[in-house]
């Protein structure tokens, strides 16, 4: 008994530490250029068995839930931050990207495996699949709080965000032929589309329930919204995978529907999904850190032979896959180049490459130490490397402002008021007027104005400004009008007053 509770008790310790250690590292890796999932792979791997002998851990099972588990809270929070304005425009490019790119990526890179690791052909393309995608954890995190330019960064995203099903099918779909002679290729060819058409169709049903339940349901507390709209995400994925559907597509595309969505509670939603999905970060890769052990990935053979494909990966798969999956696309060459350096890998091959070693597939050891060594790499190499090659390029926009605040409206979810933080841009229609002009929806009231990082408290002759961010108190049915007044620009501000004095009428 006591044994079992002294067993307890060092888990907590150890997870606490393991996360107050994870958080510290985002501080430093800002500071020595490095991704900060990389340190926390490092965490992981200085912990695990073959140098502190802190923490034993080889369940690649284990790994592999975590992972998956993480992977949909990371593809939501990525979700909710893609605008549809801005993803609209570059739709077709990523999903050639996301597939036609996976598959080119994927094939060069299995004819590396084939001569260079000595293996059969199917398991070479079974590697290749598994190093074939750009990670969406990775992507999310290096690109996060950079100022890339919009079309670039968007792109990256929705095709990181996609490019899954097809990874996680080349992947199944090698497994099956391996270990099972009989499997039929065009039935798994066939099972593709399958998935890819129910991940995209459920997800977008999904969405649209999530967007009317988190608006129509009145709960005790507003906390309980973010929970609601993360548990919304865990049913998209499990329904759709049961379905044989593609769950992590469908976790993507229910996250850009209620993230281009008016909900209650939005800002609550969106910050806790951030924390939560940073939470998962350090904990999924800390975890891969621990299940690779590093006496077995730092031999020299292991190191030659990573360094020769993660070259040909970077230098060889990846520029000729962009290259001709966004061909007549209207992206310049500077544009190729960054997007041929930003296919990160990350979490999603390490996960997969769990697939072949619960499956058995000969040479999964192998496989593992070198898809890991291949991610370790891409993240030292890309990731430290995409920004201050964005720069070089000239494809960095405006810096990205953050607000280094926060207010929070502490009610009942029974309330029909909520808190509305909005950024003013410099071509909105009430830059410059006063807030005595500006015909805000009855009931409407600024509580707070924050300009350079600065608490200005307002007054009717306080003057809206580019840069502002604004808070506003307002009944929840006034928002879509509220919205409108906030978003519109100079020509159409006319036209929004118009429409508030005819609804003020009714």
């Amino acid at each position: 008994m006591f044994e079992d509770i002294l067993h307890t008790d060092t888990f907590i310790l150890l997870t606490a530490i393991l996360f107050i250690i994870g958080v510290l590292s985002t501080k430093f890796s800002a500071r020595m250029g490095l991704p900060a999932l990389v340190l926390f792979m490092l965490v992981g791997m200085i912990m695990g068995s073959d140098i502190l002998g802190i923490i034993y851990f080889d369940n690649a099972s284990t790994a592999q839930l975590i992972g998956v588990f993480a992977l949909i809270v990371i593809l939501f929070e990525g979700g909710l931050q893609t605008k549809w304005k801005t993803l609209r425009p570059v739709i077709i490019p990523s999903l050639s990207l996301a597939t036609v790119g996976v598959l080119l990526t994927s094939g060069i890179v299995a004819v590396a495996g084939k001569f260079i690791l000595d293996l059969g052909w199917l398991e070479a393309i079974l590697f290749g699949a598994i190093v074939g995608s750009t990670d969406a954890a990775a992507v999310f995190a290096v690109l996060k709080g950079q100022n890339i330019k919009e079309k670039i960064g968007t792109t990256l995203e929705a095709e990181s965000g996609s490019n899954d099903p097809m990874a996680v099918f080349l992947t199944v779909a090698m497994i099956e032929l391996i270990t099972l002679p009989d499997a039929s290729v065009l039935k798994l060819i066939g099972s593709f589309f399958i998935q890819m058409g129910l991940g995209l169709i459920l997800g977008f049903l999904f969405g649209k329930l999530s967007v009317a339940a988190l608006n129509r349901i009145n709960l005790d507390s507003s906390g309980l919204y973010p929970i609601f709209a993360i548990a919304f995400a865990l049913l998209t994925y499990g329904v759709t995978a049961f379905l044989q559907g593609s769950g992590l597509l469908a976790v993507y595309v229910l996250a850009i529907m209620i993230g281009n969505a008016e909900i209650a509670y939005r800002q609550s939603v969106f910050r806790f999904s951030e924390g939560f999905a940073w939470m998962m970060q350090i904990l999924m890769f800390v975890i891969l850190g621990l299940l690779v052990f590093p006496s077995d990935l730092f031999r020299w053979d292991i190191i030659i032979k990573g360094v020769v494909i993660s070259a040909i990966l970077m230098l060889i798969a990846r520029p000729i896959a962009v290259f001709i999956s966004t061909l007549k696309m209207n992206y310049s060459n500077k544009e190729v180049a960054f997007l041929s350096w930003a296919g990160l890998k990350g979490a999603v091959p390490i996960v997969l490459a769990t697939f072949p070693m619960l499956a058995n597939v000969e040479n999964s050891q192998l496989i593992f130490n070198v898809v890991f060594f291949v991610v370790l790499t891409s993240c030292l190499i890309q990731g430290a490397t995409i920004t201050p090659l964005a720069v070089k390029l000239g494809l960095t926009g405006p810096k990205k402002s953050t607000p280094m605040h926060s207010l929070e409206l502490v009610t009942l979810g029974k309330v029909n008021t909520e808190m509305i933080e909005y950024e003013m841009e410099e071509d909105a229609a009430i830059i410059g007027k006063t807030l005595l002009d500006i015909p805000f929806p009855e009931g409407a009231i600024v509580n707070a104005i924050i300009r350079n990082n600065q608490l200005i408290t307002p007054t009717g002759t306080t003057v809206i400004q580019k840069g502002d961010f604004l808070y506003i108190l307002a009944a929840k049915q006034s928002k879509p009008l509220l919205k409108k007044l906030l978003t519109d620009k100079k020509n159409e501000f006319f036209q929004s007053i118009d429409e508030l004095a005819s609804s003020k009428t009714e």
